[in-house]
């Protein structure tokens, strides 16, 4: 389930981004250390998950169990990190995956 929901994550990170990648770069974007600096240090997040997107950029989850918050950033080529969405109530899941051969 873990993959499924890092699929779905990365899916829903997609469709944000392409939706607002362009305003995003103005408004929500920073060098990334500076972004992960100020994850760590405010929301006490860690990455969780990480995936390629398109033209060379990188997707990543960022979540706390401690506070809840969860936060999907896009990397581009040029080391600028541009916040894409974020949350509150992150949760993981630990579901078994369907067994093999089944339609699910």
């Amino acid at each position: 389930m873990t993959k499924t929901m890092f699929k779905m994550t990365m899916g829903l990170g997609l469709m944000v981004l392409a939706a607002q990648q362009v305003q995003a770069q103005g408004r929500n974007c920073a060098p990334r250390e500076a972004v992960l600096k100020r994850l760590a240090e405010t929301y006490s997040e860690t990455r969780r998950g990480i995936g390629l997107v398109q033209q060379g950029s990188v997707m990543e989850v960022f979540a706390s169990d401690e506070t809840g918050t969860w936060t999907i950033t896009v990397t581009m080529p040029n080391g600028v990190t541009c916040l894409v969405a974020s949350g509150q109530s992150y949760e993981t899941l630990a579901e078994a995956l369907p067994a093999q051969g089944n339609d699910a």
